[in-house]
C-alpha cells in the first residue's frame, strides 16, 4: 500500500512513525514533510495547501491512501477534491470541517443539538461596539476567540476586562489573525480540568483513541499566551470508564448524529477538546484532525495496526472494528524557539537527537526543523522538536522524556518543566 501523509509538522512525523510499524505500507510519502519524515519515506515538495498539486501527485504516483494532518487543507476542501478524483482519503469533508473552521458554527451546532458547551455570543467584525459593550456587561473572567483558524493561538482566556478588551482589539481592530477575525466569539469561562478525547469515525461508527491532555500556554503553570501545544500525556487519568461513557453518550454520538441530520456526515478524526466541569463534560472546541502534540502520545499507545484502521475509515467499513491499546503511559515535551509564540529566530544548529533516541522507549519527532545545504540540522520554526517517551506509568514516561530533553541542544531551547504535573497529582490522590 502506497500511503501519502499531508503536512510538515510533528503530528505528520508521528503518523509516519506509526505507519512504519505496520507491514502494510510498500511506500510512505509526506507532502511537504520535514527532515524526520525523510528518514521514513519520501518527502514531496508540494505544500499542504496546494490542492491541485496534491491531487495530481496522488494520481501520478498511484497513492492508495492519503491521510491529512493539518486543518487548513481540510477546511479548504481537500477531501472533496480527492474523492471527486476517485482517490481514497481520510479526513472530514469541507462542510463537516466547519466544526473546526468556524467556532461560531461549532457553538451554534452544539446549541441546535443540545451538546453541552459554554454560553456564548457571536459578533461580526463590524459589530465591535456591541461586542465591547457585551464584555462590559458580562465581565471577567471571559474567553474571547477569533472565529476562524488561527493555528491554536486565536483563543484568549481573559482574567480581567482589560485583557478581554485587548483580545477583542487584537482580533477585530488589529486583524492579528486576518480573515479568522471576521467574526468573534465571546464565551463564558468554564472551570475544571481539560482533556482531549479523539474518535476515529466513518460517519456512523467510531473507535476511541486514548484520552490525552495537552498543555497550550507557553509558560509554567499554564501562564502566558497560547501556543500550538507545549506538551501532552496519555492516557489522561481523569477519564475513567463512567466518564468516558458519558462523553460518548452526551458529546461524541450526538455530534455524529447531528452532522448526519444536517446532511454533512462527519468522517475522519473527530477531536473533542473538553472541560470536565462540576456539571460534567463540556466541549471547549472541536478539531477535525489529530492534535499536535496529542498525536505524539496517542499513536505510540495504539497496538492495533493503525493502517488497517485508517483503511476502514476511507472505505466507510469501521463497523465492528476495535482498537487495542498498550498498558502504561506516554508523555511528550515540546522544545520551542526562544520567543515563541510571538517573535523568534531560527537557523540554529540542533545536536543530541541520536543521544536522546538511544534512551529506552524515547522517540523524537521533528516539528520545525530543516537541513542546511551542508547537511546540518537547524531550527526552522516556533515548535522545533517533540520528545516522546513511554513508561509503565506517567511518572516513568515523564522522567524518560525529560532525560531526552536534556540531551538535545540548540540556541534558545525553550520548554516547560511542568508537563504532566496535574496528571501525576491526580494519580497520587486517587
Amino acid at each position: 500500500m502506497r500511503i501519502l501523509v499531508i503536512g510538515s509538522g510533528g503530528r505528520e512525523h508521528a503518523l509516519l512513525k506509526a505507519f512504519a510499524q505496520s507491514s502494510k505500507p510498500s511506500a510512505l510519502f509526506a507532502a511537504p514533510g520535514n527532515p524526520g519524515t525523510a528518514a521514513l519515506g519520501t518527502n514531496v515538495d508540494i505544500a499542504s495547501d496546494d490542492l491541485d498539486g496534491l491531487v495530481a501527485f496522488a494520481q501520478d504516483e498511484d497513492i492508495d491512501l492519503t491521510i491529512v494532518g493539518p486543518e487548513q487543507p481540510l477546511v479548504d476542501g481537500i477531501v472533496d477534491r480527492f474523492e471527486a478524483a476517485g482517490l481514497r482519503i481520510v479526513g472530514a469533508p469541507a462542510d463537516a470541517a466547519r466544526l473546526e473552521g468556524s467556532k461560531a458554527f461549532a457553538d451554534q451546532f452544539m446549541e441546535r443539538h443540545g451538546i453541552p458547551t459554554a454560553n456564548f455570543r457571536v459578533f461580526a467584525a463590524d459589530e465591535y461596539d456591541e461586542a465591547s459593550a457585551y464584555l462590559d456587561e458580562v465581565g471577567a473572567p471571559i474567553v474571547v476567540k477569533a472565529d476562524g483558524l488561527a493555528a491554536g493561538k486565536g483563543a484568549f482566556v481573559c482574567s480581567t476586562l482589560e485583557e478581554a478588551h485587548d483580545a477583542l482589539d487584537q482580533i477585530v481592530q488589529d486583524r492579528a489573525f486576518g480573515e479568522a477575525g471576521d467574526q468573534v466569539v465571546i464565551e463564558e469561562k468554564m472551570d475544571g480540568e481539560e482533556v482531549s478525547v479523539l474518535a476515529l469515525t466513518d460517519g456512523t461508527h467510531y473507535v476511541l483513541l486514548p484520552p490525552s491532555r495537552d498543555h497550550k500556554p507557553i509558560g509554567e503553570g499554564g501562564t502566558g499566551p497560547n501556543t500550538g501545544g507545549m506538551g501532552a500525556f496519555a492516557p489522561a487519568p481523569i477519564v475513567d470508564g463512567s466518564l468516558l461513557t458519558r462523553i460518548c453518550r452526551d458529546i461524541i454520538e450526538p455530534t455524529l448524529q447531528g452532522m448526519q441530520e444536517e446532511g454533512t456526515p462527519y468522517r475522519g478524526v473527530l477531536y473533542c477538546g473538553l472541560m470536565i466541569t462540576s456539571d460534567g463534560p463540556k466541549v471547549v472546541e472541536y478539531n477535525c484532525r489529530l492534535g499536535d502534540p496529542e498525536a505524539q502520545v496517542i499513536l505510540p499507545l495504539v497496538e492495533s495496526d493503525i493502517v488497517d484502521i485508517f483503511d476502514s475509515l476511507a472505505d466507510g467499513t469501521l463497523e465492528g472494528g476495535s482498537l487495542r491499546t498498550a498498558p502504561g503511559s506516554a508523555a511528550c515535551v515540546v522544545l520551542a524557539s526562544d520567543g515563541y509564540p510571538i517573535e523568534y529566530e531560527t537557523g540554529f544548529e540542533i545536536t543530541g537527537i541520536e543521544e536522546a533516541e538511544a534512551l529506552y522507549d524515547v522517540s523524537v519527532v521533528h516539528a520545525g526543523t530543516r537541513r542546511r545545504d551542508d547537511g546540518v540540522l537547524v531550527t526552522d520554526g516556533g515548535r522545533v522538536l517533540g520528545v516522546t517517551a513511554l513508561g509503565r506509568d506517567l511518572k516513568a514516561a515523564l522522567n524518560r522524556a525529560y532525560e531526552g530533553v536534556d540531551r538535545i541542544q540548540f540556541q534558545g531551547k525553550t520548554f516547560r518543566t511542568d508537563i504532566g504535573e496535574k496528571g501525576q497529582t491526580r494519580l497520587a490522590d486517587a
